[in-house]
């Protein structure tokens, strides 16, 4: 039912004729005004018409346009400006024709697809809209590729560029390229580009590309049948690593490749090999793997079929050999931790003539090492093995290998039963099987040792200015074998009981505030004397014991050590306090110069005593005194940092050991390392040594712009340069370049040149021999 309102019928009073015709006039001239001003003054635009079409699964397509719109049955055509919208996908053009039965959509003119991080730019297209499916010609597109920070790539924030004559989108994030070229410069003058007939984008993940040729400046310099790279946070994928081409003084042509395995995002392996065309082949192999959170693996090998180089005669001395390494660490429940370092190489004359780089070349000691360790309330429990391996000679090879395994220990620090008593007891246990294999002795594999040792300490405070520490231990220690009086083996065990007591002095420390009114700044300077004197008895027949380690040397001593340790503080207003200076200066003066007849005259002797102060051995006959070791540390608020060790033997009366070392940031980008050691004792004891080693760098290894390293080392005694080395590398918003020289002079096993270049490529990664820079910034 319509309800209709009505209104009573009133008759309304007439107008007279002459104020009839005024309102006529009147209303005739508002009309001519609203005339004149609509065509005057702007139209206003035209509202997009939109509507909303169904796509299937009930889904709704928007689609608006600013011109025309016609529908005839299923097939809805718009033209100017129209843009389709469904689930946060657009697509724009100049005409679209969409049908709603099939949601497919044809667009022609300035066409633009949006999804996510992608953008296409294409004059045809033919899309479906509810699978996503569709084909693009004469396509100019981008791809946001978030990379996770990696400091062995070169990242740039720039999308992935490419164009193509035709463009397949399958899925959401896989696009089928055909025609196309790829960059992450700037499109309009892009500094290098991959061409490929036909290539695939994996959004997120990889880019693939077939039949590619790689262009540096237009210019083509590769050619790969395939290559793939990562366009997403997952920066590792299985594939053939770009080939390794180099040369060098020694080793002649080289060309290697290498194939890289990641089958899980917790483990990866690298296997490779490379031709040497002076030498032979080299094998290198990598494996990596965190199962979990805890737990980590790695597992390194490098080896060489050397044929060697011909001498002046033509005979030729190989020098291949292989090296590999086993890193194992692991959090076990309960508190227990598992850490095994597994090195073993087949001679030092491998390592000289192969390593990659001069500190690891002239390394002469080797250590493998396992252990299993829980520390828990106050006590520590650990199972090892231990394996020290110190090379002497190479021709012909000697060294002396030290073993440990197995071993057991179980100790625990200072703890006090009596709450009100200053009494601490502590102790420690050992027991373990020992071997030792030198160019004169070679022991058992397994000499058994036992020690037990515990131990008391009384701290005593007299007042402020005095505080004593005093520690009694008695130590019971057997070996299962020994030395005879002619320093052969013997199957005789050998048991030591000793009586060790120590007191540590600690006098009143001086100190003095300086400061002024008008400065936020306050300096502390305090002087720390101490005393410490070891008493230690039991040790007979010294010569017996074989030299497994540092538990064997030790021997009689009625020792004291005086010093006196002087730091500087630096105090800013609002500020912690920071030690700026610290100066320490210590000797030793032995009672029993002999102790207890250890020491052997016209030999280099090792003792507790004597190392406890220095690691530089200055013993060959009997001592009163040790050197004078003075330490000097200067940490100026972290951008310079340097230390002075001076060792003065009194008994020589020279200086015996100058080392000197200064680092220095003064600027962000520019770091600076000096360093000089010099050893002049007594050949005896160690050979002359006197070395200076340099390492200056601006910027970093991945830093936008112009970069350079270089370093030597240069031996004064035999006065020739050791090792020199020079990076440069500029790098810019999507590509850098690095060029580098290496020089390894190691006398008659090596003297070699090496140059190495590299390409780098942002987000990607380098071309060039030059793939693992060492990192001397």
């Amino acid at each position: 039912m319509v309800r209709v309102n009505s209104f009573p019928h009133t008759r309304l009073p007439a107008l007279p004729r002459p104020a009839l015709h005024a309102a006529l006039r009147r209303a005739a001239g508002a009309l001519l005004v609203l005339f004149l001003a609509g065509l005057l003054l702007p139209r206003p635009a035209r509202a997009a018409q939109q509507v909303r079409l169904p796509a299937g699964k009930g889904g709704i397509v928007e689609l608006s346009a600013a011109g025309p719109q016609r529908r005839q049955g299923e097939l809805f055509t718009a033209d100017d400006d129209v843009q389709i919208a469904y689930q946060g996908m657009r697509l724009r053009a100049d005409h679209v024709e969409f049908n709603s039965r099939t949601s497919e959509a044809l667009a022609r003119g300035h066409v633009l697809f949006e999804f996510a991080n992608q953008r296409l730019e294409a004059d045809e297209a033919q899309y479906n809209v509810r699978t996503g499916h569709g084909t693009f010609r004469n396509v100019r597109g981008t791809v946001k590729m978030e990379r996770r920070a990696n400091p062995a790539v070169l990242l740039s924030d720039n999308p992935l560029y490419f164009q193509a004559r035709e463009v397949e989108r399958l899925e959401n994030d896989l696009y089928v390229v055909r025609h196309a070229w790829v960059t992450v410069c700037d499109p309009v003058r892009p500094k290098w580009q991959f061409f490929a007939p036909h290539a695939r984008i994996r959004v997120g993940k990889t880019v693939a590309l077939v039949n590619a040729n790689f262009r540096f400046f237009r210019v083509p310099l590769v050619w790969l049948p395939y290559a793939s790279a990562p366009a997403g946070r997952k920066i590792r994928q299985s594939g053939f690593l770009v080939p390794d081409i180099g040369s060098s003084t020694r080793k002649g042509f080289i060309l290697g490749d290498a194939f890289y395995w990641a089958p899980a995002p917790w483990m990866d392996a690298t296997l490779g090999a490379q031709f040497m065309s002076r030498r032979g082949f080299s094998q290198h192999a990598d494996f990596r793997a965190t199962p979990s959170e805890n737990t980590s693996f790695h597992y390194s090998y490098f080896g060489v079929v050397d044929r060697g180089l011909p001498d002046s005669l033509g005979v030729r001395h190989p020098q291949g050999g292989h090296q590999q390494e086993f890193q194992f660490i692991s959090l076990l429940p309960s508190g227990w931790r598992a850490v095994a370092d597994i090195n073993q190489i087949s001679s030092l004359t491998f390592r000289l003539a192969f390593a990659d780089s001069f500190g690891e070349a002239v390394n002469s000691e080797l250590r493998s090492a396992g252990f299993l360790t829980n520390n828990f309330r106050g006590f520590s429990l650990n199972f090892a093995a231990v394996n020290d391996r110190s090379y002497l000679t190479i021709q012909p090879e000697t060294s002396v290998v030290l073993r440990r395994a197995p071993e057991a220990r179980f100790s625990s620090v200072e703890q006090a039963p009596w709450k009100n008593l200053p009494v601490y007891f502590g102790f420690s246990a050992v027991a373990g099987a020992l071997h030792r294999d030198d160019s004169t002795l070679d022991t058992p594999s397994a000499v058994q040792r036992s020690e037990f040792a515990p131990r008391v300490t009384f701290p005593f405070h007299f007042g402020p200015w005095l505080g004593v520490t005093s520690t009694a231990a008695i130590r019971v220690t057997r070996y299962g074998a020994s030395l005879d009086g002619s320093g052969a083996l013997s199957a005789q065990s050998v048991t030591r009981n000793t009586g060790e007591f120590t007191l540590d002095l600690r006098p009143p420390a001086f100190e003095r505030i300086f400061s002024r009114p008008s400065s936020r700044r306050k300096w502390k300077h305090t002087v720390e004397p101490g005393i410490l004197y070891r008493y230690v008895t039991g040790v007979r027949d010294f010569s017996r014991f074989i030299r497994f380690d540092q538990d064997s040397t030790l021997s009689d001593t009625s020792e004291v050590e005086y010093g006196v340790t002087q730091r500087l503080f630096r105090k800013d207003a609002g500020a912690q306090s920071e030690e700026f200076l610290s100066w320490r200066v210590l000797q030793k003066h032995y009672f029993d110069p002999t102790f207890g007849g250890a020491i052997v005259s016209g030999q280099r002797n090792v003792l507790q005593a004597l190392n406890s102060l220095t690691p530089f051995a200055f013993a060959d006959g009997p001592r009163h005194f040790s050197p004078v070791v003075s330490d000097l540390k200067v940490t100026p608020g972290g951008r310079y940092d340097a230390e002075s060790i001076l060792e003065y033997d009194t008994q020589r009366s020279k200086l015996t050991v100058i080392g000197s070392l200064l680092k220095m940031r003064p600027y962000a980008n520019f770091s600076a390392t000096l360093a000089h050691f010099r050893v002049q004792a007594n050949p005896l004891l160690q050979p002359f040594s006197n070395q200076v080693r340099a390492l200056l760098g601006y910027g970093e290894m991945n830093r936008r712009g112009f970069n350079a390293a270089g370093g030597f080392t240069y031996d004064i005694t035999r006065g020739f340069l050791q090792n020199q080395i020079v990076q440069v590398s500029f790098n810019g918003g999507c590509c850098g370049i690095a060029v580098e020289y290496r020089r390894i002079a190691l006398g008659q096993v090596r003297t070699e040149n090496q140059f190495r270049v590299a390409l780098i490529l942002a987000n990607i990664g380098t071309f060039g021999n030059l793939r693992r820079r060492e990192k001397i910034f």
